[in-house]
């Protein structure tokens, strides 16, 4: 492989993560070289090589699937303590490693430091919790018309889960699936984003061969749609859950859909942030400020449209952009920055495109609005209007589109204006006007003074309309997710028929 930065030593150093154990190698319970090239790993701030993992094919893909099914067998009988304590030791894996993980974060996914000990806490958070479902009841006792027979519904595992992840938040978005479907007894087949595969891929590999996971029960497969579209098709694998945009996750629900797949979907997102006319305008600003600028915009839930009401607008307006002017922009790892860069230049094009577009429509820029390299400065749009691509289109990068609503009413109406349904947020000083607003609007999460981002273990994480498809990620629902009901009865002594 190319040599690695000299400043990236104590990484390659690690023991859990030594570069010699993965380095051009796939894993299927254990390291392999890789048969079908090899995909190098840059760092998004300055293109360093960051190391190279192996390469799968659509025919790894298919192999994969045989030896997943006989290790999930033998995994779903063992016992929920067993399974439970496997979970907490990898967690206590990632504890000890933190620091290492933290830095692997930071590095190849371009994020603050901030952001990358959050994506840790999530991350150990998801297997606690994981180990925890297994504390719950695993079925129901139903009514039964024969007092000598017992009727029950229980929760049984799916088989072979099959996971598709972003690069943004790589390690938290494997984890929540990975950790529950291994919890529930299922084995799992694992493809991260191409740009992140290590801490998307090479990390939770590591971490759960290290906690002593059977071989075969979690697979990770390198590779671009070609592998992507392998692994939605391929025959035993009863779920796919994938974390992306609303184009490829129609994709996906397409393909999976022909094939009798269950599929749960988390998409993209345009989530409103309402500041009423009694708002904290400061406040407002400061957390209207973050839900578009976090991680450069690169989220999900980030603040896709600012939707202020107009006798507060230019008061709002005027601190947003102050805070969009001061904020430093730079290297994350090198750096105190508040702004890293952007993933990749073709997403930065896309962003400028959205941006010049926006203010070739009439839109005012007030903040931003160029970029320098991987860096996107913080921008803020004012004069959005209904029809210009920063109102219709999600950004994924540091904008901030400002939409002046009438009262409280039209802000309503523009918030739901949008085919996406993931967040939203409502500023007020009243918390009955932040409940009644807050109903109104159509979204699978929504926050009463607090921005659009927002995540926890224990929530039921997911979206409406084009944010998802009914599907929920968390402790509170990956039951329904990563288990199938089984109807079983059980009598005293056989029955008899008059046949």
């Amino acid at each position: 492989m190319d040599q690695l930065n000299p400043s990236f030593a104590k990484l390659d150093a690690s023991g859990l993560l030594a570069a010699s154990t993965w380095t051009d190698k796939t894993f299927d319970g254990a390291w392999h070289d890789a048969s079908s090239g090899r995909i190098e790993v840059a760092e998004p701030a300055t293109g360093t090589l960051l190391g190279t993992v192996g390469a799968s094919s659509p025919a790894a893909v298919l192999a994969a699937v045989p030896v997943a099914q006989q290790a999930q067998r033998a995994w779903a009988a063992t016992s929920t303590d067993e399974r439970a304590a496997l979970l907490r030791r990898a967690a206590a894996l990632m504890e000890e490693h933190r620091d290492t993980l933290v830095e692997w974060i930071i590095r190849e996914t371009g994020g603050l430091p901030g952001k990358a000990q959050t994506e840790m806490a999530g991350t150990i958070g998801e297997l606690y919790h994981s180990a925890a479902l297994l504390i719950e009841p695993q079925g129901h006792v139903l009514p039964s018309h024969d007092p000598d027979r017992m009727s029950l519904a229980r929760r049984i595992p799916l088989g072979v889960v099959g996971v598709i992840t972003p690069w943004n938040f790589p390690l938290l978005l494997a984890m929540r699936s990975v950790a529950p479907a291994l919890a529930l007894g299922n084995a799992v087949i694992l493809k991260p984003d191409p740009q992140t595969p290590i801490t998307g891929g090479v990390v939770l590999a590591r971490v759960f061969e290290a906690a002593g996971l059977p071989a075969g029960l979690l697979q990770v497969v390198n590779g671009a749609a070609d592998v992507g579209e392998a692994l939605v098709t391929a025959p035993g694998v009863r779920l796919i859950t994938f974390t992306g945009s609303t184009a490829v996750g129609r994709r996906v629900g397409e393909l999976a859909g022909r094939h009798l797949k269950k599929v749960s979907l988390e998409l993209g997102g345009k989530s409103p942030f309402i500041v009423l006319d009694d708002a904290d305008i400061d406040a407002a600003a400061s957390a209207g400020a973050w839900g578009s600028f976090l991680h450069q915009g690169q989220i999900c839930m980030a603040s896709g449209r600012h939707i202020v009401v107009r006798s507060v607008a230019d008061a709002y307006l005027e601190s947003l952009s102050q805070r969009a002017a001061r904020l430093p922009v730079g290297d994350p790892f090198r750096q105190e920055v508040a702004i890293g860069p952007i993933i990749n230049r073709k997403q930065i094009a896309r962003v400028h495109e959205l941006v010049t577009q926006t203010v070739s429509a009439g839109a005012t820029l007030l903040a931003g609005g160029n970029f320098e390299g991987p860096y996107y400065r913080p921008t803020v749009l004012a004069n959005v209007r209904p029809g210009m691509p920063a109102y219709d289109h999600e950004i994924f990068g540091p904008v901030a589109p400002v939409i002046v609503a009438d009262d409280e009413e039209h802000a309503i109406a523009l918030a739901n204006d949008t085919d996406y349904g993931l967040s939203g947020a409502v500023y007020t000083a009243s918390l009955d006007r932040g409940l009644r607003v807050a109903r109104a609007i159509r979204s699978g999460m929504v926050h009463i003074n607090d921005q659009t981002i927002s995540d926890l273990p224990g929530i039921p994480m997911g979206g409406m309309g084009a944010s998802g498809n009914g599907s929920r990620f968390g402790s509170t629902t990956n039951w329904d997710e990563f288990t199938e009901w089984q109807w079983m009865t059980l009598g005293t002594k056989p029955a008899r028929y008059p046949f």
